[in-house]
């Protein structure tokens, strides 16, 4: 049976849509999550169910009043439906009947062994890559809904953080770790269903493109990607986050919080980057050996940090280099330049340098290498809709989203991404790391 969505549900996306997200930053997760126990997830998932649902809404109304047609485009709506649906099911899922000294303790916030009282997590700082309110689509519209809702202006209630540890001395009633469990398996359902937003998003645009006989999309559609997809991004984070911090069973290693490292080791993840990249790329072009990559970097560096953000930026960077490489120097060239992968380590930032020789670009088309669907492959490919499904469904050349996207990753966590190019010789990317992980998640 297929999923309608009614005009009751609407209203409530919409009342939820008047309210702002609360953004959180990395060393809170870990700080937070480091042994949750019943008590702690159930104030953990409590946050969620209010914080997901205000995060939905504002892109089901973002969707639904897209300009020029585009929220007209079956995918754009097909996707507007996945938010809703999933805002519904966050919304509706029963909250366990506690009673009332369990509710009282859960209030109150552990005391910290040496009495220093109460214990609340080190203050999200602002985000050093964004420049405030880049991604925003808070309107003003929006805060003067919280201002007839009976806030004064920047005065929204301050109970949702991302929050005091839970007094856990004694034990949590059954029906507490039951409600952590069905809300994991709900989260769980929710990012399957997500899985394949950013391909389906990227059909929509294509489908308006053509109806529109538009061979760019303009700066209000590019901005709008932007911040859809940053949005995604800390959704998956926040949804991943939870479901890992559940199911304990599978991070035996003491160095993971969730899916947070706080020792990742850059030279491990690049080194893999730098296999996945080539072996894509041989298969690609039917090359019997792809382009060399040379790594310098320290082996011991390590920082905390999400190994699946920094592997994608990874992979989707190197990728494009060594397509630059081979289609510069012809598929039967015998011996190919080499790209280099130089990574230094800062105070504030880890920087990771890829340089090859790919014929670079020309100056005028730098700035479309940050607008979706561009690419300089001759004719997009069709999408596979189970492109994002496995990180070896990677097509070697894209429907030009690896850059933006990657941007978006590093700009996530406080880091950026830059390029420079030398046409006739070839492209640098600098990706910055932001190692001091308390800038907070850039909200939209």
């Amino acid at each position: 049976m297929s999923w309608k969505k009614s005009e009751k549900l609407m209203d409530t996306i919409r009342h939820y849509a008047s309210f702002p997200a609360t953004g959180v930053s990395l060393r809170q997760m870990v700080q937070f999550g480091e042994k949750p126990s019943s008590g702690t997830l159930f104030r953990a998932s409590q946050f969620l169910a209010e914080e997901l649902p205000i995060r939905l809404a504002h892109r089901v109304q973002e969707l639904e009043t897209l300009p020029d047609g585009l929220n007209e485009m079956p995918s754009v709506k097909k996707v507007a439906d996945w938010y809703a649906q999933s805002f519904e099911e966050i919304t509706t899922l029963p909250r366990p009947n506690l009673a009332r000294d369990v509710r009282e303790r859960l209030m109150k916030p552990a005391q910290i062994t040496g009495g220093k009282g109460n214990q609340w997590l080190s203050e999200a700082t602002p985000n050093p890559s964004i420049e405030e309110g880049q991604y925003n689509s808070w309107t003003p519209v929006s805060q003067q809904n919280a201002v007839n809702n009976g806030w004064s202006k920047g005065k929204f209630p301050a109970t949702r953080r991302y929050f005091a540890m839970v007094d856990d001395t004694g034990d949590w009633p059954p029906e507490l770790q039951l409600y952590n469990k069905r809300f994991a398996q709900t989260l769980h359902r929710i990012k399957r269903r997500h899985d394949s937003v950013v391909t389906t998003m990227a059909q929509g645009i294509l489908e308006w493109k053509r109806k529109r006989q538009r061979m760019q999309i303009d700066n209000n559609i590019q901005s709008f990607l932007d911040r859809f997809y940053m949005s995604r991004i800390g959704i998956r984070m926040l949804i991943g986050q939870h479901i890992a911090l559940t199911d304990q069973s599978h991070y035996r290693d003491p160095s993971y919080v969730g899916i947070i490292c706080t020792k990742t080791y850059v030279k491990d993840l690049a080194q893999e980057a730098i296999e996945n990249a080539r072996f894509v790329c041989e298969d690609h072009y039917g090359l019997f050996e792809a382009p060399k990559i040379q790594l310098v970097c320290n082996p011991n560096l390590n920082f905390m940090y999400v190994p699946g953000h920094l592997s994608h930026m990874l992979f989707e960077t190197l990728k494009n280099s060594l397509r630059a490489v081979v289609e510069t120097h012809g598929q039967d060239k015998q011996e190919f330049p080499v790209t280099k992968v130089i990574v230094a380590e800062g105070k504030e930032d880890i920087t990771i340098k890829v340089s090859d020789e790919g014929g670079g670009i020309p100056r005028s088309s730098i700035p479309l290498v940050w607008t979706y669907m561009y690419t300089t492959v001759d004719r997009t490919p069709n999408l596979d809709p189970d492109f994002d499904k496995s990180d070896f469904k990677a097509p070697m050349a894209g429907f030009g989203y690896g850059l933006p996207i990657s941007r978006l990753y590093a700009r996530y966590f406080g880091g950026d991404l830059k390029l420079i190019s030398m046409e006739g010789y070839g492209t640098d990317v600098y990706l910055h790391l932001n190692r001091l992980s308390s800038s907070s998640e850039p909200l939209q």
